[in-house]
């Protein structure tokens, strides 16, 4: 029986592997870490997440990206199987205990008799006698390996600046000026630390943002960043009011240390691991030097004594023009035994790079077993994201993009009883209820239960 390689070990191509070898593919996974480390990797675990521990809402009604959790849990996804066994509160959002995570990602491709993982840099094309290769390496693909892919496609890769947030010990902070809630009280009120900012805090720290000393690397200059992970203080330069309209905005929280007085801002911190001992800054993605962020960020209110468990960074993000290169089943047009996946094509975000991951591998199933691979219906959530990065977005202005209902075809009945068009909450749900009904024949072709 053919073998399958699948080069990276992250989301994408974890998915990949297990979507292949519950199939009944023999595959060889192949990564890099702890042989070669990336810029922002701290480890050598499969599927390590390295910004965030949020895999953004669950909800699969009114939200695009729940409805993805749902319809990757449908397919039998791994990363979802193991986000929802390791996840910790984080209200409508689904976050995880990151290193558990991981650690269960990898336990179970581990186990699996028709995965072997092999650990080394793939520092060049993959030879002839690999048949079949799906290639998902992710925005920290090694330099050697993107510069042999840009050879043989004859395209610069575009890049991104992606930032991380720092991770303080909850133990350190100051809980006489902290509360627990979360947004209007959605989840067990316990996901979210508030720290709460009067105008004239807020202004200072505004300053101090600016001012700071940054990591602005020559080779890097000119590299413009992803719009969903912007640096704290990109975001600062943009205006002095952004971030409290943005993620340090005080709506729908109350500070019971006084709560006849309405915060200016708030800056929040969101559970990072199962034990509740680690808290990451909200939107705090920075490029600040490690230094500055210590002493800038214990001007907060409630973080004067922080400690801090990881502190924020920046990388580059490399991804294919896929419009251009991709066909629509993810192959390499100019060269179809390659088949990419997750960001590195270009979509933006965990899960969507681990959807990605899943429709790669359920196609070179289906081409292992002599099968023609079956694409999901744009109407769905991973169809509608495998149509934007195959064709659907345009050539010229390609960027990564994260899942949202604009990437879904519009629907042909969108009136009510009265005929009136239905718009926000109502309109997305109905994108959601067909989602639901037209991924049904495709899981069933898939063998699935639908």
């Amino acid at each position: 029986m053919k073998t399958v390689h699948v080069i990276g070990g992250g989301l994408a191509g974890s998915e990949a592997a297990w979507q292949l070898a519950t199939s009944g593919i023999s595959v060889i996974l192949h990564e890099m870490r702890p042989l070669r480390q990336t810029e922002a990797h701290s480890g050598p675990g499969l599927a390590e997440l390295v910004c965030s521990n949020s895999l953004r809402s669950d909800d699969a009604d009114y939200n695009a990206v729940g409805l993805l959790h749902e319809e990757m849990r449908r397919a039998g996804s791994l990363i979802l199987a193991q986000a929802d066994r390791h996840k910790v509160p984080a209200g409508g959002a689904l976050a995880v205990d990151r290193e558990a995570f991981s650690q269960g990602v990898e336990e179970s491709l581990a186990a699996h008799p028709l995965v072997t993982i092999e650990r080394g840099e793939i520092d060049s094309l993959p030879p002839e006698d690999w048949e079949s290769v799906i290639v998902a390496t992710g925005p920290l693909t090694s330099p050697a390996l993107a510069d042999a892919v840009r050879t043989l496609t004859g395209e610069a890769s575009l890049s991104f600046f992606d930032a991380i947030a720092p991770i303080v010990h909850k133990h350190s902070i100051d809980f006489s000026k902290a509360w627990f809630q979360s947004r209007y009280d959605k989840g067990t009120g316990t996901d979210y630390i508030n720290l709460p900012m009067t105008r004239e805090q807020y202004g200072a720290f505004i300053d101090e943002l600016l001012a700071g000393e940054k990591h602005m690397p020559k080779d890097w200059e000119g590299t413009p960043y992803f719009e969903g992970c912007l640096p704290i203080e990109v975001m600062a330069e943009r205006g002095r009011e952004t971030l409290a309209y943005g993620p340090m905005k005080p709506v729908g929280l109350t500070n019971p240390h006084d709560p006849a007085v309405k915060p200016y801002a708030i800056v929040q911190l969101r559970q990072d691991n199962r034990l509740g001992t680690l808290y990451n800054l909200v939107g705090f993605q920075t490029k600040l030097k490690h230094s500055e962020q210590v002493r800038i960020f214990r001007q907060i209110p409630g973080l004067e004594n922080a400690e801090f468990a990881r502190l924020g960074g920046m990388h580059r993000n490399t991804f294919l023009n896929s419009p251009r290169l991709l066909d629509p089943v993810l192959r390499l047009r100019s060269r179809p035994q390659l088949r990419f996946a997750g960001q590195i094509t270009g979509c933006e975000g965990y899960v969507e790079s681990a959807a990605v991951g899943l429709m790669a591998g359920r196609f070179t199933a289906a081409e292992a077993a002599d099968r023609t691979p079956v694409r999901p219906p744009p109407t769905t959530a991973m169809g509608a994201l495998l149509d934007h990065i195959t064709g659907g977005a345009a050539v010229e202005t390609f960027q990564p993009m994260n899942v949202n209902f604009g990437l879904f075809p519009e629907p042909d009945d969108d009136r009510d009883e009265r005929g009136r068009r239905l718009k926000g909450r109502e309109r997305k749900k109905l994108y959601s209820a067909r989602a639901r009904r037209d991924l049904a024949p495709w899981l069933a072709a898939e063998g699935l239960n639908p």
